[in-house]
């Protein structure tokens, strides 16, 4: 999934690369209870909830790889669900950035499903935290 944003490579990875900005972005993260103070480093954390109240899980998302203003792998627990891995790369793109988005099961029951029947839902929920994310860093842009 790809989306274009007018925000430069830097400004996205500014929204990135601060934990506590997630649950203004990614679809389902509803709040951040913690965040590892070396985020987004490698091994890095951040510990949020999913869902909304009463209903909300606790779960955490872990940094796996990471290119300053570049890319970000993250394996991301869903439970009950399992886990995820998703990739997110920022490309420079005329005075903008292309931003894309890929991710998918690694773990638990949902890697049961077909592989189509997964995707369907991720990438609903991916282009529209893609969206949020280039409102965003949009924003971080005007003066």
């Amino acid at each position: 999934m790809k989306r274009r944003t007018t925000a430069s490579p830097d400004d996205v990875w500014a929204v990135v690369a601060d934990g506590w900005s997630y649950p203004l972005w990614v679809v389902g993260a509803s709040r951040m209870r913690a965040v590892s103070a070396d985020w987004p480093q490698p091994g890095a954390k951040l510990h949020h909830s999913v869902g909304s109240w009463p209903g909300l899980l606790n779960d955490e998302t872990t940094v796996v790889e990471m290119e300053p203003a570049r890319r970000l792998r993250l394996s991301a627990r869903a439970r009950p669900f399992g886990e995820a891995v998703v990739d997110i790369t920022l490309e420079p793109s005329g005075s903008g950035t292309e931003i894309t988005m890929g991710e998918d099961v690694s773990a638990g029951p949902a890697r049961l499903l077909p592989g189509l029947l997964r995707q369907v839902p991720i990438l609903v929920r991916n282009r529209e935290s893609l969206r949020r994310l280039a409102l965003v860093a949009e924003r971080h842009t005007e003066p």
